[in-house]
């Protein structure tokens, strides 16, 4: 609460029994109340990247499932690579492209003798670009997950920074009106405390979500890989027979 503004009500009779969060903010002090539209609005877009996220995690793990099942269908490799060329975009598959683009590379100069260390050459080149795919785009997928960590983190800091320094200004207006009964000090306290409230509601969706999100990102990049191991198995398997 401002200077003077909670000495002007206790001289006039006008302290409230009741505060609602919207009069507790307008009556707030000008740090305090940044402190607080800052909270509101870190939580606004924590929701947003909350929302977003596990809508994308939930849309990436059909698309791998309906992958996978077609991958595994027995069918033509170059008539998958068209199919998810025209198709929409989505790690597996372009985990999956990364590597035919390497054995194609590789097919267009193929002979039929073909000595040892080119095969583990072409080997190597595909684990790479998988591992290169992988990790860029688990690296997309991780974007705006540090803001969720710093939210989490900071949020309930900044809201008790604004608590504490709105007790500050309480106790001066207290001091300057000589009044310490409760009905006086109870607006005071109670707009302070009303910041480290804003900073926990920001911080525990915040970190529940990171937590989440995290750990379904982990169970998704091991599907990447052990799809990559998969894959490299298969190519390998044909590399072989091809050189006999």
């Amino acid at each position: 609460m401002e200077p003077g503004v909670l000495a002007e009500q206790i001289g006039s009779g006008a302290v409230s029994a009741h505060l609602s969060p919207w009069e507790l903010f307008l009556q707030a002090d000008i740090i305090v109340k940044l402190v607080m539209i800052g909270l509101v609005g870190c939580s606004f877009w924590s929701w947003a990247i909350i929302f977003d996220k596990l809508v994308r995690l939930r849309r990436l793990a059909r698309l791998a499932d309906s992958f996978e099942e077609r991958f595994w269908s027995g069918g033509s490799l170059d008539d998958l690579v068209e199919e998810v060329e025209s198709s929409e975009s989505h790690p597996m598959a372009q985990v999956f492209l990364s590597a035919m683009t390497e054995w194609r590379r590789f097919s267009q100069h193929i002979s039929k003798s073909l000595e040892e260390n080119r095969l583990e050459g072409l080997q190597e080149r595909i684990a790479h670009a998988m591992n290169v795919a992988v990790d860029k785009e688990i690296g997309h997928l991780q974007r705006f997950l540090g803001f969720l960590a710093t939210v989490g983190s900071t949020a309930p800091f900044i809201g008790l920074f604004g608590t504490v320094w709105g007790i500050m200004n309480s106790f001066t207006s207290i001091a300057a009106s000589q009044d310490t009964s409760l009905a006086v000090v109870a607006p005071g306290i109670a707009e302070a405390l009303f910041a480290t409230a804003l900073g926990l509601v920001a911080a525990i969706p915040a970190v529940v979500a990171y937590n989440k999100i995290s750990n379904d990102l982990d169970h998704y990049a091991g599907r990447l890989d052990v799809f990559g191991t998969e894959f490299r198995s298969l190519i390998s398997r044909q590399l072989e027979e091809g050189g006999k």
